[in-house]
């Protein structure tokens, strides 16, 4: 079976079921203000089975056919089933592995661990996944006489990379704004390097998103950022992946770190629609890990969800995610409560010692993905997480883009962290003597050899 026409997917308010709109209008949110959210004709994705459906992905997942060999694109029908395949926008992103963390798992008390190791993909993070989405729609409305004249976004980094390579192979002019330095160098020059049109505001992430909100109103320029739903179609397939990855069985625990909160709410989006159709008959619980600096979602949590107030985020190494008012709050609630979900915080401190920990075990985590390592080490002191159950973080981007924080833990020179695990470079002469006494001498320390 292929792609067929009938499929049909929309707008819809998230309060209001009866506001529709198609998506190839330019519209971000509902005739109150309220979220949008893209909803697909289920009734005629039922009349194929649950059996049709998965044989379907797994036969699809890393062909070369056009262009069903991405993980996003592979489930077409499931995303965005009427754009044209020709401006379908691709650099075949998710697919990406799953690490079992065999040794890290070993040394924390969990005999099931895996990283979903988003990072792996094209940009290095798993804003990819919504963006293909995004600027596949936007193409394909300019190539129907739509009147674009480029797209944009507010950044903490990673959403502008995103955007900047997928909007320069489509050849559509994308702006990028990003706090004046907040970001690491590794993400100013991925936008940059793509030719996007790229200001550095003195401003906060907050900030920066005002601007956007205001350009796309006034200025008929495209919103590219999460509270745009169809980001959130290419980033609920993250779910479905993993659990196709683990042959179409449910993990107990789904963890990841949460800034804008739109990863949460797609995460659930996705596992829904494996439910509605059949395709798996039990939930996996969901945890939000969030840094300390940057937690409204955990603060309001810890009220039962009655009452949020957005706040100042404090400077976070978890810098994509330091984020005070963050625009899916609603949405990401609602995925908490149906999946029995938990809210964490990890500080500083713990955020950076579960990176390098986990990096001594083979892993290379950027530090959002150690606020979601932080978060799962409390649960599992707590005895939420049994030693037994499987458990996969998110880890939501390379390591790679974040060098700077990891050299600084390393040389010990992160103010108000006393590094557990630092691994300087040993710096000696080249003299045989001295490297050789080091050496024996640093084997028997490190391994008791």
């Amino acid at each position: 079976m292929e792609e067929k026409p009938r499929y049909r997917a929309w707008f819809e308010s998230l309060r209001n079921p009866a506001e529709r709109h198609g998506l190839d209008e330019v519209v971000y949110t509902d005739a109150d203000g309220g979220l949008l959210q893209v909803v697909h004709d289920m009734d005629e994705l039922r009349k194929t089975s649950a059996e049709e459906w998965r044989e379907l992905f797994d036969r699809r997942a890393h062909s070369s056919q056009w262009p069903y060999g991405s993980g996003v694109w592979g489930k077409k029908e499931w995303v965005l089933p009427e754009v044209s395949p020709e401006n379908v926008v691709s650099m075949y992103e998710g697919n990406t592995n799953l690490f079992w963390a065999e040794r890290y798992g070993r040394e924390i008390g969990l005999e099931d661990l895996w990283l979903k190791l988003c990072g792996n993909t094209h940009t290095g993070s798993f804003k990819d996944l919504g963006m293909t989405v995004l600027v596949s729609q936007v193409k394909e409305m300019r190539a129907r006489g739509g009147q674009i004249p480029a797209v944009a976004c507010a950044s903490t980094g990673d959403t502008s990379a995103a955007l900047a390579a997928y909007a320069a192979a489509a050849e559509i002019p994308a702006i990028v704004f990003l706090p004046r330095g907040k970001i690491s160098t590794a993400q100013l020059i991925q936008p940059v390097a793509n030719g996007a049109m790229v200001f550095a505001l003195d401003t906060d992430f907050d900030g920066c998103m005002n601007i956007v909100k205001e350009v796309a109103e006034k200025d008929g320029i495209y919103l590219a950022n999460s509270m745009n739903s169809l980001r959130i179609e290419g980033q609920k397939t993250v779910g479905i992946e993993i659990v196709q990855q683990f042959d179409w069985e449910v993990p107990d625990w789904i963890i990841i770190p949460g800034g804008n909160l739109g990863n949460v709410s797609a995460l659930a989006k996705g596992l829904d629609m494996l439910l509605d159709l059949g395709l798996v008959d039990r939930k996996p619980r969901i945890v939000c890990a969030q840094a300390q600096h940057a937690n409204p979602l955990y603060r309001a949590y810890q009220r039962g969800f009655e009452t949020f107030e957005p706040i100042h985020a404090r400077p976070t190494l978890a810098s994509a995610i330091q984020i005070g008012n963050p625009v899916s709050y609603e949405k990401a609630v609602d995925a908490l409560k149906r999946y029995d979900g938990i809210v964490e915080e990890a500080s500083e401190s713990e955020l950076a010692e579960a990176c390098a920990e986990a990096d001594r075990t083979g892993l290379f985590n950027c530090p959002h993905t150690g606020v979601a390592l932080a978060a799962m080490k409390k649960l599992i002191a707590r005895g939420d997480i049994r030693s037994q159950d499987r458990v996969v973080v998110v880890s939501t981007a390379h390591g790679l883009k974040f060098v700077d924080f990891k050299v600084a833990y390393h040389e010990m020179r992160i103010e108000g962290i006393d590094s557990s695990f630092p691994n300087p470079a040993i710096e000696l002469p080249a003299d045989y003597q001295t490297v050789r006494d080091t050496m024996l001498r640093e084997i028997e320390t490190r391994f008791g050899a």
